[in-house]
This record gives structure tokens, C-alpha cells and sequence, in this order.
């Protein structure tokens, strides 16, 4: 079936698929479909969707599911999410939970305006919205792996962690190797100055190898929390 038509039988196979025989719409281990259009009013302000979708402010988003990002031919992408595609970023249920959950801590320098939507379960319905414009959705591979929605956010204990700059500023030499302190972009992010939440959101999605680059996770992974929390603190305030 064409990834641009949305009849209301797809979103009832998906959920038959899903589900099996006698299972309630309420139960549905992916999101409401529904209710994930609902959330979609919100996204159209920039995004389009169905038989006539074509890219507007953003890419049009048919067949969103499995495709590498920024991978759509035609559309100008930012170049935190071309890095990323390069990278191998893959759009799954997982990594598109954490681009909606904060789309400037997932993809730092990314042109989508919408600030991030908190609650996992309306995050789960729009997905289960999108999923039904992408092509067989349940013959997504990571289908069965993403049945129950999770919400990927940290604890809110590591993000309270009060980092030391000092102690940051003493980590950030393998930093500053390639970032540049004085907050210059050459062909790589500044991360100067960055909201602390964003740059520990951010380093965290490279732990969990959510962010593809792959000396980025080595990194990431070969920190501790409060390392991460003084990076964050001496980032903030280098001017």
C-alpha cells in the first residue's frame, strides 16, 4: 500500500497486527493512532503528510520510518542532521522519540523551531500516526523491539547534578580538540555556551548510542555523570 494513503483500515491492521485477535484500542502497545493525529495539528505548521504532502518548511514526512536522515533527496538540511545521516542515523521508533522528546539536545544545531514534546505517551501516539504513512510499518525491524513505548529521559536526579567548571575545565582538553573553545563552528558545533541540560541530554543520547557518531559515543561512554555535569558547567560559561 502507498506510504501516502492513510485509510482508516491501515491504523486498524496495524493495531490487529500488533495486538492480535480481541485486543482493545486502549491497549495498543504503540500509541493511539488517533490521538496522534490529534498531536499532528501541531507539526503541520511546518511538515505535510499524505497523498499531496511535498516539503514546505520542513520535509515532507512519508515513509519516515527506516530512512536515514537527512537522506530525503530535495530538501536543505541543517548541518548537525547531515552529520548525523553521515553518521548512519537511521529514523526508528527510538531515535525519533528522542528527536521529538528535544530536537536541539538530540540534533544540536537543528532548524526545527518546535521546542520538544515531555510526555512519552503523546510522543508514542504521533508516532503511531507517522508509522501509518510509512510503507508496511509492521514490517519495520525494529517493530517487536519497540512494542512497549519507553521514555528514554534521564533520571532527574543526573540532570539536577550541580557540575564544577573548574574541575570541566580540566576534562575539556579532549574537548577542545576538535570543538573550539572561543565557540567558532568549523565545520564542527560549537558546544560554547550550550544550556547545561542540552549539553548533558546530548552526551547521554551518545552513551545510549542514540547519537550515531561513533568517537563521540566512545567518549560519552568513558565518562561518569558528574564528569559529564562539569563539562556541562564549563561549556555554560566560557563567553
Amino acid at each position: 500500500m502507498s506510504p501516502a494513503v492513510r485509510p482508516a483500515a491501515v491504523a486498524a491492521a496495524l493495531g490487529a497486527l500488533l495486538l492480535g485477535s480481541g485486543g482493545a484500542h486502549a491497549a495498543d502497545p504503540v500509541g493511539d493512532v488517533d490521538r496522534g493525529e490529534e498531536i499532528w495539528q501541531e507539526c503541520s505548521a511546518c511538515h505535510q503528510i499524505g497523498a499531496e504532502a511535498t516539503d514546505w518548511v520542513g520535509p515532507h514526512l512519508n515513509g519516515l520510518f527506516g530512512r536515514r536522515a537527512a537522506a530525503h533527496d530535495g530538501f536543505a538540511y541543517s548541518d548537525g542532521l547531515t552529520r548525523m545521516g553521515a553518521d548512519g542515523l537511521v529514523w526508528t521508533f527510538e531515535t525519533l522519540d528522542a528527536y521529538i522528546e528535544s530536537p536541539l539536545a538530540f540534533a544540536s544545531d537543528t532548524r526545527m523551531a518546535y521546542p520538544g514534546l515531555e510526555d512519552a505517551q503523546e510522543r508514542a501516539d504521533l508516532l503511531a500516526f507517522l508509522r501509518t504513512y510509512s510503507a508496511s510499518p509492521q514490517d519495520i525491524p525494529e517493530a517487536p523491539r519497540t512494542a512497549n513505548p519507553t521514555d528514554h529521559g534521564l533520571d532527574p536526579a543526573i540532570l539536577a547534578l550541580q557540575g564544577d567548571p573548574e574541575y570541566g575545565e580540566y576534562l575539556s582538553s579532549e574537548c577542545t580538540t576538535c570543538h573550539q573553545a572561543d565557540g567558532s563552528a568549523q565545520g564542527i558545533p560549537s558546544i560554547t555556551q550550550w544550556p547545561e541540560d542540552a549539553f548533558v541530554i546530548a552526551m547521554h543520547a551518545y552513551k545510549r548510542k542514540l547519537r550515531p557518531h561513533p568517537v563521540m559515543q566512545m567518549i560519552a561512554g568513558r565518562l561518569n555523570d558528574e564528569e559529564i555535569a562539569a563539562l556541562a558547567a564549563y561549556f555554560a560559561t566560557l563567553e
